[in-house]
């Protein structure tokens, strides 16, 4: 597989330091390390070594979903990759579900249910701030998804528009205020999924669920280490994302 003119491409120095660029006759990347001509990676096979005019090494290798999530430009803090994957596989998202989601925020979790929706499913998704809703759908456009997204700049508590979904995953302030409006748009046995930074929301975020004839409602939260991992010094890194979180989830029955 060879780069072509167009083409996004990772420039890979380490797990810390990589970028995205576009190979381009004609154009130039500049980095602390010195320039790339990035008209001369065109027409070479991925995995090709390119050096800086300083001499430093990378290898441009194809562009992933992955490589985008971790550059999303944001307004909003966005959800960790931990977070998002176990909220979609709650959701039970998969290849033609039709899923709700409030609010948009940067796209990120919006993108992730996109792309398990898709060929034929759709996220329908709602966000009250316009501003908000200009840079998803940036984020949405660089990683493919926006063909598989309705954006709705409105506020959800308004009303669902949708019926017969088969989730509804919210990301706001007040997810207790909706669980009466996601019951009516979700179909019989369809899921819904909330995510929230505090326990209090949790808590009446679940009683509501309970008192709306929710069933299996469950909360949990998910917490990550990473490892550095070197012959005889492999242990957890020193440094750790702790609590980003809670996730309660539940099914309309």
């Amino acid at each position: 597989m060879t780069i072509e003119e167009g083409h996004e491409i990772l420039l890979y120095v380490n797990e810390k330091k990589s970028w995205i660029v576009t190979a381009e006759q004609g154009k130039k990347f500049h980095t602390h390390k010195g320039i790339v001509d990035l008209g001369e990676i065109v027409g070479k096979p991925y995995g090709t070594e390119v050096r800086t005019t300083l001499g430093l090494s990378m290898k441009a290798i194809p562009v992933d979903y992955l490589d985008h999530l971790e550059r999303v430009s944001r307004r909003t803090q966005i959800i960790y990759p931990k977070d998002i994957a176990i909220i979609t596989l709650l959701a039970n998202v998969r290849p033609g579900s039709r899923v709700v989601e409030c609010g948009t925020g940067s796209g990120s979790l919006t993108s992730y249910l996109a792309m398990h929706a898709q060929p034929d499913g759709i996220v329908f998704t709602y966000e009250m701030r316009e501003e908000f809703q200009r840079v998803a759908r940036r984020n949405l456009e660089k990683m493919g998804v926006i063909e598989k997204v309705v954006m709705k700049l409105r506020d959800i508590n308004e009303g669902i528009d949708e019926k017969d979904v088969d989730a509804v995953v919210l990301d706001m302030a007040t997810p207790w205020q909706v669980v009466g409006l996601a019951k009516d748009a979700l179909k019989m046995g369809g899921r819904l999924v909330s995510f929230s930074p505090t326990i209090n929301q949790v808590e009446k975020t679940v009683e509501e669920m309970r008192g709306k004839g929710f069933l299996a409602v469950k909360t949990l939260e998910l917490l990550m280490r990473t490892y550095k991992v070197k012959v005889n010094e492999t242990r957890p890194d020193m440094i750790m994302v702790g609590h980003t979180g809670y996730i309660v989830s539940g099914r309309k029955g």
